[in-house]
């Protein structure tokens, strides 16, 4: 990957993560996630 794939990467997983966690934890719970998996689960995909 070059540098600005790296990058478009990086900004698509703070926004996923942001989304993630301003969501409720029932909202999490409903899609099998907890608050500590946030950030495993967007960089994993």
């Amino acid at each position: 990957m070059n540098l600005f794939q790296e990058l478009r990467r990086w900004r698509d997983d703070r926004k996923n993560i942001n989304i993630l966690s301003a969501m409720s934890t029932r909202e999490l719970d409903d899609l099998g996630i907890t608050r500590s998996d946030i950030k495993r689960v967007v960089r994993k995909k």
